[in-house]
Order: C-alpha cells, then sequence, then structure tokens
C-alpha cells in the first residue's frame, strides 16, 4: 500500500482509515453528549493512556476495579473509533467518560451546544515527537515513516495522525467556554502527580480524601501503570501492534527527546515552533 491508501483526509486531517472508516465519521458527527459527560483530550503521545487510568480512578473513588476489570478503550472509549458505533454509549449511565484526539475545529455540533467538561493534555512536543516516532514502528494502520529526519518535517508540517500538534494545541488553547476545560501538561503530571490527581478531582467535582489521592497517584505512576494488563496493550494482537519491536508504554518520562534528536533537527524545531506558536498566550512548563 502507498502512504496515501493508508489515510483518509478528514476536515484537512489525516486519519489511520483502517480504524476511521466513514460509519464511524458519521457517528462521531452525530453523536450527542451529556453535560455531564468528561471528555479527555490529547494529540497524540501526550499522555492519553495515563489519563485513561487517572480519571476513572477518580470517578471511582479509587476504586482499582475500574481500571483493572476493562481494557483502557472500553473504559474511556475513543468516540471517532470505528468500533463506537456498535458500543451502545447512548445507554451507559453517566458520567461516562470519553477520549479523543480531534482537534477543537473538529468536534460535533452536540459539542458546541451541550458543553461536556473537558480534560486536555499537552506535552513537549518534541517527546511527542520522539514517542510518535516509535509507536508509528510498531502499528500496522499507517506505512513506513522513512528515517527520523523524514518522519521530523511530516510531523513539524502535520502530516501525520490527527495533523498538527500546533494547530491542535493552539485551537483547544483558543476554545470558547474554558471555565468547561481543564489545562494540563504531561511535564505537570511527572512533576507532581500527587497535586495533579487532587486538582482533576476538584474540577470533576469528586471529594477525595488525601489517601484516596495519594493511593490514586501512587498507582499510576509510570511504572506501576505499565504492568496493567488492561492499560499496556499487551492484549493486542501483534498483527495491529508489534511491542516485540518497542514498547507501546515506553519511558513515560519528560526530556526524551534529548536522546534521540539531533543538533540539526533540535535547531529545526525549534526555529518552527518558535514561529507557530509566536502568538501563543500561554506558559508552558518546557519553554
Amino acid at each position: 500500500m502507498t502512504e496515501a491508501e493508508y489515510y483518509t483526509l478528514y476536515k484537512g486531517v489525516y486519519l489511520p482509515t483502517k480504524v476511521h472508516p466513514p460509519e464511524s465519521l458519521k457517528y462521531y458527527e452525530e453523536f450527542t453528549f451529556r453535560p455531564d459527560d468528561i471528555l479527555i483530550v490529547t494529540y497524540p503521545k501526550s499522555g492519553t493512556t495515563w489519563m485513561q487510568e487517572i480519571v476513572p480512578l477518580i470517578m471511582s473513588g479509587g476504586d482499582p476495579a475500574s481500571v483493572e476489570t476493562l481494557p483502557n478503550w472500553v473504559r474511556v472509549p475513543w468516540l471517532e473509533l470505528g468500533q463506537s458505533s456498535t458500543h451502545k454509549h447512548e445507554e451507559r449511565p453517566s458520567p461516562r467518560m470519553f477520549a479523543t484526539h480531534f482537534q477543537y475545529n473538529m468536534m460535533p455540533p452536540s459539542f458546541f451546544d451541550v458543553k461536556p467538561k473537558v480534560i486536555y493534555v499537552m506535552r513537549n512536543p518534541k517527546d511527542v515527537f520522539t514517542s510518535a516516532f516509535h509507536y508509528y514502528g510498531i502499528i500496522s494502520i499507517v506505512g513506513d515513516q522513512g528515517t527520523q529526519s523524514e518522519f521530523l518535517h511530516k510531523f513539524l508540517d502535520g502530516k501525520v495522525m490527527f495533523g498538527s500538534w500546533f494547530d491542535h494545541v493552539k485551537g483547544w488553547l483558543n476554545a470558547e467556554d474554558k471555565e468547561r476545560i481543564m489545562y494540563i501538561s504531561y511535564e505537570e503530571m511527572i512533576t507532581d502527580l500527587k497535586d495533579s490527581v487532587a486538582r482533576m478531582a476538584q474540577f470533576l467535582e469528586k471529594s477525595l480524601d488525601a489517601q484516596v489521592i495519594e493511593k490514586i497517584a501512587d498507582r499510576c505512576v509510570f511504572k506501576n501503570m505499565k504492568q496493567n494488563k488492561m492499560s499496556n496493550y499487551s492484549q493486542v494482537p501483534r498483527e495491529f501492534m508489534d511491542q516485540t519491536k518497542s514498547e507501546f508504554l515506553r519511558k513515560g518520562i519528560a526530556g526524551d527527546w534529548k536522546n534521540q534528536l539531533t543538533v540539526a533537527e533540535v535547531e529545526h524545531f525549534d526555529a518552527v515552533y518558535k514561529d507557530r506558536m509566536k502568538d501563543v498566550k500561554y506558559t508552558f512548563l518546557w519553554d
């Protein structure tokens, strides 16, 4: 297959055709949100799996069964994926939890009418790129991405799954109804996971005592979460995700890009970042 045959261009953004057939996108466009829905929004490789562990534990009051009995893509499903239309999300009791990688301007009409709660997670784009480079190498839904340098140019041009990191972040930072959105970074969570869990619980209006918050934070430390078979994608068949090449949950650290990018690639990345983010009025932890 050629690279073009792997992707569907949807609203100007590349989506892997194999897992985003037309019927799933139609389902997404017509989906009806509820005011108490919780939506985890991320650009890929920015902490989605981490949030699919943390949020259910918060909502269950720390009950480990919430993350030990269901795969993360079932407990916090992506609405835009092909299987969503068969999962009967309409019958799920409130509060429902969902995830999406879509940009702000790609959200369905119901989202803007109902205004569910959103937790938006950002991550240093250099680390996003590094994680994505390894991830693309183990999945079968996209073609060969070429060398690291070739993939870097695709990434910076937004010619990768879910489009441009810059467009994604800028779109959500400029979203309306910001009182319904909590912005948090991957780096904040690494620096102080317990505080991050406490702030998320407050945003989600879940009253948790200090012991429960500490218990959730300890369970969601990367090395512990990595052992959860319901979260580490070990159940995914090798023909779809070959973890013998690289683990899905690799390191879970900040700054891994320093071990990956060359000096020339860093300089190019910095130049593009400076230009694309010059009009953004937000203080990122990695700046």
